[in-house]
């Protein structure tokens, strides 16, 4: 049997939210096998390896795939929004070029706002996880999920674990913490299904329109996939006021 390994543990901001309690903000020395990587460690503690984004072991920047030694000292942060980690290695090696996201089952709130900010956003309540982290990695999207365990599967890249509850606050969180605001471009995609939408002439769907609708609207824009047809209302404006605030 392997002789075990022990290494010293800090880890830094959100990140402490996946520790048990009697480790959060704190060092703390656990053993380790002797073919642990800092992935593998950092995962067995709770922590998902897509909510990671510099290890410094012994104070230098290294990836997932480092092997831990005797005495080692790992300190792991989150995301940084204030210090410039340039020149350290990240543990991902860029961005992804499109931001496209897949939304597991509990986030089907947070999958309309996000479409409505005209982000591709795939969402089913049927979505099994194995069809989250395949069409994640066959397509290059973000997973967004409140299940931990989901973001700890190897072939998943980027994800972001989403703490909030409620789905504007959520939206918020993610715009925040994935820096969206410059990439947004609201109503360009139907909330319901994902497809683009189109501008319409008021004559083509007026017979679709209740009356009051037709009576206060002139502008109107239509989804060729569900044929869902929208306009400037109340809902628009509410959501064009979150729009506003967030951009």
């Amino acid at each position: 049997m392997p002789r075990m390994v022990t290494a010293t543990f800090r880890f830094y901001e959100e990140l402490n939210d996946f520790l048990a309690p009697e480790r959060r903000r704190r060092e703390f020395t656990v053993p380790c096998a002797r073919a642990a990587t800092t992935k593998h460690m950092i995962e067995a503690l709770g922590v998902p390896h897509t909510e990671v984004e510099l290890i410094l072991l012994n104070g230098a920047s290294v990836g997932f795939g480092t092997l831990l030694r005797e005495g080692d000292r790992v300190a792991v942060y989150p995301k940084f929004e204030a210090f410039d980690i340039k020149p350290l290695l990240r543990v991902r090696e860029q961005p992804l070029r499109d931001i496209r996201f897949v939304a597991d089952t509990h986030l089907g709130s947070l999958a309309r706002l996000l479409r409505m900010m005209g982000f591709d956003t795939l969402y089913d309540n049927a979505f099994a996880d194995d069809e989250i982290e395949r069409l994640a990695a066959a397509q290059g999207r973000i997973v967004l999920t409140r299940d931990r365990d989901l973001l700890k599967r190897g072939s998943i890249t980027h994800g972001c674990y989403v703490r909030a509850l409620r789905p504007q606050q959520q939206l918020r969180e993610v715009f925040e913490r994935l820096q969206l605001a410059r990439s947004a471009r609201p109503f360009t995609l139907c909330p319901g299904c994902n497809a683009a939408l189109h501008a319409v002439a008021k004559a083509q769907v007026e017979h679709l329109l209740p009356p009051l609708v037709r009576e206060l609207y002139d502008s109107f824009s239509t989804c060729q996939v569900c044929g869902r047809v929208f306009w400037e209302g109340a809902h628009w404006q509410r959501m064009r006021a979150l729009v506003d605030a967030e951009c």
